[in-house]
């Protein structure tokens, strides 16, 4: 039996917005690695004065189409840029690029957001919320439309602890149509002052307006065929285009970043939760499997669907990896690819207590920072480990809210996708978080790490420079909690032979 959604993608045409972040780099990639798709429209801004055809050419010159290049010399030229930018009216399309991408595409892949926890409200409405509204007003305009994919996140409805693939209009104090509405009437000083009374349950306002958007969704895009795809955590490859494969410091990955240089020591973290870590590749294989999915519910179906199907996308409960376990497998592997960059021998300490972890951080944060900045001025150099700090300690502090409750999800749908695919579909387009053995996981994102995040090379000399100085790092961090523990055990035996 042949690859269905292989053959769903032959001669489309795509229109992808998010294109130049790491899931969306990753799609187009996919895309024209294993498909025979016509072209992928990509909404494109012009960003710090560079214009859009030198970002498409530093997008070509990505790593990440290293693999697909040597497949497919040319494929990248069937990917179109077209100008535009999701805070501006009418997603910022001229008329002519409107009036081709209503004319010629036949799927619509929403994966631009800003994914920054501490967005301005009055920002992230406009990026993540209004700009949904604005696709959804496109592709009702678009003749040819089979599937349209929503990229939404697992964490859109973050208050509830158990989370079914269902919409959670409850949880808004406001709903979209109101919230948008006060934008227009409102200045934008005006909306951030608001940010605490309308984000309620929310801990920022990346979630609160993924959740907007997603009612948005279910009451505008009924008549679309149309999904909507809530990943977790989005860390590195697990196999494809490469191993390890990752460009971003978000999440769990900045704080392994961290550790592995031996500047993060101490994590405020609930143990016992789980992770909800997914890898990007199965990201991209169930966003181009669900888009198939549509299409086909869509075509089978005599009468619209009531709402919008979810995927929701964590680890499974047969498959689940806590923080606890996270850590372990970090702490137990990652002596195999080792850094250069490394300052300080990599351990972490896990204090679910908030109090005993701003406690360690003074410990082993701030008076480590202290010592390396006051060698740094007698060297006459710049201080920089107490900016450090303060950058490491803010994102953890944003991170807080991921990493002590402890999520289910109910993934009903994505199990039924992968029952109705073929064989050969589920070995191109592999989602099934049962599959993955996390203790390999860890290894490759370790290595993935070291070679696209410090940019050490995986050479045996590289390797075995690195290995030496985790080595003497040991040694040396054993030695100075030893003396660190002698000295008030010596204190302690004067104070009892003095008096």
């Amino acid at each position: 039996m042949g690859s269905n959604i292989t053959e769903f993608y032959k001669n489309k045409t795509i229109f992808l917005t998010g294109g130049s972040g790491f899931l969306g780099k990753l799609i187009i990639e996919k895309l024209l690695r294993s498909t025979e798709v016509e072209r992928i429209y990509m909404l494109i801004r012009p960003k710090r004065g560079e214009q859009i055809q030198s970002r498409m050419a530093v997008l070509r010159s990505n790593f990440m189409f290293s693999e697909l290049l040597k497949l497919k010399a040319n494929s990248l030229e069937k990917v179109i840029p077209i100008a535009g930018d999701c805070a501006l009216p009418d997603l910022g399309l001229s008329e002519a690029d409107r009036q081709v991408l209503t004319e010629e595409v036949q799927v619509v892949v929403h994966s631009a957001a800003t994914v920054n926890f501490v967005e301005p409200l009055s920002s992230a409405l406009s990026i993540n919320t209004r700009a949904t509204r604005l696709l959804v007003q496109l592709a009702k305009q678009m003749g040819r439309l089979e599937a349209f994919v929503h990229v939404s996140t697992a964490f859109s409805n973050c208050p509830v602890e158990h989370i079914r693939e269902c919409f959670y209009p409850e949880l808004l104090s406001c709903s979209a149509d109101k919230v948008l509405a006060l934008q227009d009437q409102l200045s934008c000083e005006l909306i951030d002052q608001m940010t605490p009374a309308l984000l309620g349950k929310f801990p920022n306002t990346y979630t609160y307006t993924k959740a907007l958007a997603e009612q948005v969704l279910q009451r505008e895009a009924a008549d679309l065929p149309i999904c909507i795809f809530r990943p977790g955590m989005i860390l590195p490859s697990y196999k494809e285009p490469f191993k390890g494969c990752i460009d971003n410091l978000y999440g769990p990955i900045a704080i392994s970043y961290g550790c592995a240089a031996g500047v993060v020591r101490v994590v405020s973290i609930r143990e016992e939760a789980r992770t909800n870590i997914v890898p990007v590749d199965y990201c991209v294989n169930l966003v181009l499997s669900c888009a198939w999915q549509a299409a086909v519910a869509t075509a089978q179906r005599r009468v619209p669907a009531q709402d919008p199907t979810i995927y929701n996308f964590a680890p499974s409960a047969q498959n689940p990896i806590t923080w606890r376990k996270y850590t372990d497998l970090y702490a137990n592997n990652k002596h195999i690819y080792p850094v250069n960059q490394m300052i300080w021998f990599p351990f972490t300490i896990l204090a679910s207590n908030l109090w005993f972890f701003k406690l360690l951080t003074v410990v082993y944060h701030h008076l480590p920072g202290f010592l390396i900045d006051t060698a740094l001025r007698l060297k006459g150099q710049k201080p920089r480990m107490k900016r450090i700090y303060s950058k490491i300690h803010e994102s953890l502090k944003m991170l807080l809210p991921f990493s002590f409750p402890n999520w289910t999800f109910e993934m009903n749908n994505s199990d039924r996708l992968i029952k109705s695919m073929s064989p050969q579909d589920r070995l191109i387009y592999e989602f099934d978080m049962n599959s993955i053995d996390w203790k390999k996981y860890m290894v490759v994102a370790i290595m993935g790490m070291r070679v696209y995040l410090f940019k050490e090379e995986l050479t045996e000399e590289s390797l075995q420079s690195a290995k030496k100085l985790h080595t003497r790092f040991l040694i040396l961090n054993y030695l100075v909690h030893f003396i660190a523990c002698c000295i008030p055990v010596a204190i302690l035996w004067w104070v009892y032979v003095k008096f």
